[in-house]
């Protein structure tokens, strides 16, 4: 077998690099992957008539050299991109309609499509009809002010 496998290392490297890039796709950290890439290097030096003492150093630096200098730009392209955001921190900036009179302590407000529990900021009152900025939720509360003149909006809740 130990014959075998010096005899057809360029083999033993290629079937090392399919392992790792399977165990990868169920890990999916791009750590193996960097491992399998120095395999297929290894393998590839081994097909050329490489010793073993050359491709175990070739697979080592490698790897190595993607794990460290690819690896971290990889991941930070996969990880970019806008954050999504949910729950209420989405609704802060939105606009809505009064459906019940707004005050610094209760009123409605229609807020994408959903009827929501509202006061005004800064004591102002609002009409029916009005509409209306969120400047923050707090609690089941949307915590309003006028659309046309807004002060800068909290995303605190």
């Amino acid at each position: 077998m130990i014959d075998w496998i010096r005899d057809h290392a360029w083999a033993t490297w290629l079937g090392l690099a399919v392992v790792l890039a399977v165990v990868e796709m169920l890990s999916l950290d791009l750590v193996l992957l960097m491992f399998a890439v120095g395999a297929l290097a290894a393998a590839a030096a081994a097909g050329l008539g490489a010793p073993i003492w050359i491709t175990l150093p070739i697979f080592a630096i490698v790897s190595l050299l993607l794990l460290f200098l690819v690896r971290p730009s990889v991941v930070a392209k996969l990880h970019a991109g806008p954050t999504l955001q949910t729950g209420h921190v989405n609704l802060v900036g939105a606009t809505a309609v009064v459906v019940e009179p707004v005050d610094g302590r209760s009123g409605r407000i229609q807020l994408r499509g959903e009827l929501w529990s509202a006061r005004a900021a800064h004591d102002l009152v609002f009409d029916t009809g009005d509409d209306v900025l969120v400047t923050q939720i707090d609690g089941a509360t949307a915590v309003v002010t006028s659309a046309t003149a807004a002060p800068p909006l909290s995303k605190e809740s």
